[in-house]
């Protein structure tokens, strides 16, 4: 890379939140899906956008001048505009919508307090959100959109390896299955949709373990999914005996390194010898492509100034560390999908 070249980059850095917040300003307004509903006429004016948007030719124009000098839109020579590629996924692909979202509602107003956060080993930026020691505290009480941001966030990430994750755990043949951080029960209620053979406990915080049994409630399942309050961060937390399969699905990374040990050691001492516990991670190390790699470690940073001060997204091998000082061994190692990690854990 060239001199200009590399300060062209640090140029971007430096002012990377205004680009940031007007995407999410184009977003917003309807200014990106104008644009597109109009790419058979070649692109659309300033003009024709503050005229059929109601925004003024003078907002419209200087954020689409930021937008074009960043590659997000073009503009030809009669001074119409059309979405770039850039563009056209920042508006319309659904992992850069659900990112966007994120980092706006949830985390933008508290990624200021990043430096003392690294300083304190505390999350700093969730006063941004709330009065609570951890952001787990304050899932239930947060408001709606930021809610809906943080969940759809969550569930992006794993919704999608639901169905191959769970006939893996079929092929156990479990009856009674504990989801450790079951958040709104929906792997819970999904389990239950796939098979009659399986009942669930939801381990988790009394806020989201509210949330979640209601849930189940709603489908039909009250029978079928029972709950039981945990604090995880409490000085001796314990869980019930009796599953036959303890599941947890990007849990862990809630968590520091010693915290992880903690939450292990507490589920092996509930199991018995054919129990089986099922981490699902999605690990640094063990990425096909540096985008996906990118997302994580951006997500680490969350975790350090909202979530909790002390946690991240971690590579694999830390884990395979961890597992063991737990008194626990990886019997499998399965790929899930494009991005995540099962590890089938029993006792040594």
């Amino acid at each position: 890379m060239r001199a200009i070249e590399a300060l062209e980059e640090a140029q971007k850095i430096a002012f990377a939140p205004f680009v940031f917040q007007a995407t999410v300003s184009l977003r917003k307004l309807g200014i990106f899906d104008f644009i597109f509903d109009k790419r058979d006429e070649g692109g659309v004016t300033v003009s024709e956008i503050s005229k059929e948007l109601s925004v003024s030719e003078y907002g419209v124009g200087v954020l689409l001048e930021i937008a074009e000098t960043s590659n997000i839109v073009s503009k030809c020579e009669e001074e119409k505009y059309e979405l770039t590629k850039v563009g056209y996924f920042l508006n319309y692909n659904t992992t850069a919508n659900v990112n966007i979202n994120f980092t706006n509602e949830v985390c933008y107003k508290g990624l200021f307090h990043l430096n003392d956060a690294i300083k304190t080993g505390k999350p700093e930026g969730l006063k941004e959100l709330g009065d609570w020691s951890t952001i787990y505290q304050g899932l239930s009480q947060l408001t709606p959109e930021v809610q809906k941001s943080w969940f759809d966030f969550d569930h992006h990430y794993s919704d999608d390896i639901f169905d191959e994750a769970l006939s893996l755990v079929l092929e156990r043949k479990p009856k009674v299955l504990f989801d450790i951080g079951g958040n709104t029960g929906k792997f819970a209620v999904h389990c239950c949709n796939t098979t009659e053979e399986l009942t669930i406990k939801i381990v988790d915080l009394p806020g989201q373990l509210n949330k979640a049994l209601a849930n189940a409630k709603k489908n039909g399942f009250e029978d079928r999914i029972s709950g039981h309050e945990i604090d995880w961060l409490s000085e001796n937390p314990k869980i019930p005996t009796g599953a036959d399969v303890i599941w947890m699905c990007q849990f862990l990374d809630c968590f520091s390194e010693d915290e992880i040990v903690k939450v292990l050691s507490t589920c092996a001492a509930s199991m018995d010898e054919n129990a089986e516990l099922i981490i699902v991670e999605t690990f640094t190390d063990r990425q096909k492509f540096d985008n996906a790699k990118f997302i994580l470690e951006a997500t680490s940073l969350y975790f350090t100034v909202l979530a909790n001060g002390n946690s991240k997204m971690y590579p694999a091998k830390v884990f395979e560390r961890l597992i063991a000082k737990a008194g626990l061994k990886i019997k499998e190692d399965i790929t899930i999908g494009e991005y995540h990690t099962m590890f089938v854990c029993g006792k040594g």
